[in-house]
């Protein structure tokens, strides 16, 4: 069997109930909304670093301590989705949210608001609950498919955060995002526990909190490539927040001249994600996740090499944007794809270590990245995002070529 072919179905496991495609748009635009909070900061980042009269070196802590705060939520909180209703969960991480986004719109102090922020970090774990809880809802052949389509709605997420956030941030000012997101995470948190069933079929045994956490670990050996994909993916995710970070800073800087609103109307390009995003991830079913992988890692390098050539005209970097932007998503839905058809018990188990480590991987990335470039200006921030483009292509065909080992 090859490594990238669902396993069969276990006799246990619930096939009697599926999600309809009504509830699976309304998952996507709730995982749109609570995902938006942490990019909002992206086409802003100047603003905020200037308002609160710090360096670029340490604005970057904002976004940072957001993405390891996240991992540590996903380490601590996402394998309670095996045990507890993801019902009840849900409405818990929402709460969460909504109280470090409140914070974030009020606070005067840096240190509150990177406070703010590191809560808003630790409590987005909905997200990466709901793509567990849909895939023991559909058939191992539709997986891509319905994870591409809850991508489409991150995607949608960020397209709207970054683009609104860059228009209000330069006609309202900066803080004006934030209530906006506050509210909409008030209208979230009423809606989504309508949504979602009380309790989906649970195939795990009841564990203490404490044997559920330690239980990763037995289950990491048993799926050695889940160290892999989340490598993979961390390196891949790291790209993107540091090239887009840098951008923030990059365009609005005196060099360039642009305003704000010029960096989130640039990350409308996302867009075409929404359209793309569902169909590659059918794609990816026919080709296989491992294959398809490194294909896009390949494309992924060319795009982020493009950024030394095209960096310095607004025109000509939507080229290598676009490019990064059509394939890092699906990215995603491959490294997914490698554990999502395994045993409905261990799912979200699995989620956890691939999420934990793309956002440990992102949180460094964004931190670097800004660090970056206040060393070394663009170059530099490019430089480092090339370096990891060559590591994410590298792993890509070395996990493709075990994949092909063990297939024979």
């Amino acid at each position: 069997m090859s490594a990238a072919t669902p396993e069969p179905k276990k006799p246990d496991e619930d096939t009697s109930k599926h999600l309809s495609k009504a509830k699976l748009y309304m998952l996507a635009l709730a995982s749109a909304v609570v995902t938006a909070n942490a990019y909002y900061i992206h086409p802003i980042i100047a603003r905020v670093a200037e308002d609160f009269s710090v360096s670029a070196a340490m604005i970057g802590a904002v976004p940072a301590l957001n993405q390891i705060a996240l991992a540590l939520g996903i380490l601590l909180l996402l394998p309670l989705g095996d045990r507890v209703s993801n019902r009840r969960l849900t409405s818990i991480f929402v709460a969460g949210q909504f109280c470090g986004i409140l914070a974030m719109a009020f606070v005067q102090d840096f240190r509150l608001f990177i406070a703010g922020s590191t809560i808003l970090g630790f409590f987005t774990i909905a997200p990466y609950l709901l793509p567990a809880y849909v895939s023991k809802r559909v058939s191992p052949s539709e997986l891509g498919h319905a994870t591409g389509i809850l991508t489409a709605g991150i995607i949608g997420g960020i397209l709207l955060a970054r683009a609104g956030a860059g228009f209000l941030g330069e006609n309202f000012g900066w803080r004006a995002i934030y209530f906006v997101a506050a509210t909409l995470m008030l209208i979230v948190s009423i809606v989504l526990p309508f949504i979602m069933e009380e309790r989906e079929h649970q195939t795990s045994t009841r564990q203490s909190y404490g044997k559920l956490i330690f239980s990763i670990l037995p289950i990491i050996k048993a799926h050695p490539d889940i160290m892999r994909a989340g490598a993979i993916q961390a390196l891949s995710f790291g790209i993107f927040l540091a090239v887009w970070l840098g951008l923030g800073l990059h365009l609005t800087s005196p060099e360039m001249g642009y305003g704000v609103d010029t960096v989130g109307f640039l990350a409308a390009i996302s867009a075409l994600n929404l359209v793309t995003t569902p169909r590659m991830g059918a794609w990816a079913d026919k080709v296989g996740a491992y294959k398809a992988r490194t294909i896009l890692a390949a494309i992924q390098l060319a795009g982020v090499a493009s950024l030394f050539v095209f960096g310095n005209n607004l025109w000509l970097l939507m080229i290598p944007l676009i490019t990064m932007n059509l394939v890092g998503p699906v990215i995603d839905i491959t490294g997914r794809m490698t554990f999502l058809n395994q045993d409905a018990s261990v799912r979200t188990r699995l989620m956890t270590v691939y999420i934990f480590l793309m956002f440990l991987g992102g949180g460094m990335a964004s931190w670097a990245g800004t660090v970056a470039y206040d060393w070394a200006g663009w170059t530099g921030n490019v430089t480092f995002a090339f370096v990891m483009s060559v590591l994410v292509f590298s792993l890509s065909m070395w996990s493709y070529s075990k994949a092909k080992s063990l297939s024979k």
